[in-house]
């Protein structure tokens, strides 16, 4: 059974709901932070964890009444204490902390915690049954196998947070499995979305960081640049979902305005439309299964006035293809397409490879770790962050020859 409720049976809300917030000062942390911050009567904070930031995290720490507040840098454990000096709240820091944050007894925990560490923290929420809104990619590219299995197996509830992955859990819940045809994941198609291929090869940094609609981090916004962030979408619905990768496509939608699609047998295509702003999908997460006042702007279709859809153009984007080959690889694929990823976006913003060579970093890197006969299933959290770590080490190895190819 999945870990994800395909149909929206309502249940009785707590009236007070405890919620933890893992990445608590980084874009997703903000905007769950807002919007708790405007139903205090509903929400009780238990604990929130963040990467560095440590005055950030005491304000919100003290803002909010957390029990309970981490720091993942092992040397900032004194400036924390420090900052929440005279309170009650209890501090800790490295992995064992944020791993300690998440397992408190918080009914709702966003994991928000970027990259393969948050992987760990994610599992110890999973593994005690909470309801989990899942915004790091990594927890489903690098082990969504046995990641949702533990969550089925702990009866946790995976809320996807994401805006493309709620859009498809919201339109989900107007069927049953069986009638369902196939689900379709939005794109804007982001700044060179009708950019000569020749052009976008030779993209800056500062042209791959002008996206047209939603304002992200700089790492998210080059993996829209390049399409690979709907790789990833597309990886992360497989497993979110248990959906073959037949059954998922693309479908580039300029105005950012429907986030996702369903189709099922009878034809029906429902679609969950909003504004792009991330707080939508996450104030569906916090109230589900009930809906809460969210802060963002109502959608106004007349003012907009069109939506317009294409296929996406693989020959622009590369990266869109090699995650479907990935997904259909499987046994470690898409963490090494993740993790070589990782390596050739922080490549291209130290100005060591063209953008166009992001792509051909990730298949060489594919193909590398394929002729190793490395594949065989992730079954643990340690195997997988294994696997990103050595997948790491061979897309590093492999850039300087990547750097000096032509297209």
């Amino acid at each position: 059974m999945s870990a994800v409720p395909l149909r929206n049976n309502k249940a009785a809300a707590s009236a007070v709901r405890s919620v933890t917030v893992l990445g608590a000062t980084g874009s997703i942390g903000d905007s769950t932070m807002d919007l708790l911050r405007g139903a205090r009567d509903r929400y009780r904070v238990e604990a929130l964890t963040a990467n560095s930031n440590v005055q950030a995290l005491a304000g919100l720490a003290r803002e909010f009444g957390a029990r309970f507040a981490a720091i993942a840098d092992p040397a900032r454990l004194s400036e924390l204490k420090d900052a929440l000096a005279g309170t009650r709240i209890e501090c800790g820091a490295g992995e064992s902390a944020i791993i300690e944050a998440a397992a408190r007894p918080a009914d709702w925990v966003m994991a928000a915690v970027s990259g393969a560490a948050g992987l760990k923290p994610a599992l110890a929420a999973v593994d005690r049954g909470a309801t989990v809104a899942l915004a790091n990619k990594e927890c489903l590219v690098c082990a969504g196998d046995f990641f949702m299995e533990r969550a089925a197996r702990a009866g946790a509830c995976i809320l996807p947070a994401d805006s493309e992955h709620n859009a498809l859990f919201q339109a989900l819940s107007s069927g049953n499995r069986e009638e369902l045809e196939r689900v379709i994941i939005t794109a804007s198609g982001g700044p060179f979305r009708t950019w000569a291929p020749a052009d976008i090869e030779q993209a800056t940094l500062e042209q791959a960081l002008k996206h047209p609609n939603w304002s992200m981090g700089q790492k998210i916004t080059i993996d829209s640049a390049s399409m690979m962030n709907k790789g990833l979408e597309v990886i992360e619905a497989s497993y979110l979902f248990a959906l073959s990768p037949d059954e998922i496509d693309v479908l580039v939608h300029p105005q950012s305005i429907v986030h996702g699609m369903v189709e099922f047998s009878d034809r029906s295509v429902v679609a969950q439309l909003g504004t792009p702003d991330m707080r939508i999908p996450i104030a569906h997460c916090l109230g589900w299964p009930d809906r809460i006042v969210g802060p963002s702007a109502k959608l106004d279709l007349a003012k907009i006035g069109q939506l317009t859809f294409e296929a996406p153009d693989y020959g622009r984007f590369p990266g869109l293809r090699l995650a479907y080959e990935a997904l259909r690889t499987g046994n470690g694929a898409t963490t090494v397409f993740n993790a070589a990823n990782e390596i050739a976006v922080a490549a291209f913003i130290a100005g060591k490879i063209r953008f166009g060579a992001i792509a051909r970093l990730v298949e060489a890197t594919i193909d590398d770790w394929l002729r190793s006969g490395n594949l065989a299933p992730l079954d643990s959290a340690d195997e997988a962050i294994s696997v990103d770590h050595n997948a790491r080490n061979r897309a590093a190895a492999l850039l300087p020859q990547i750097a000096l190819k032509a297209t």
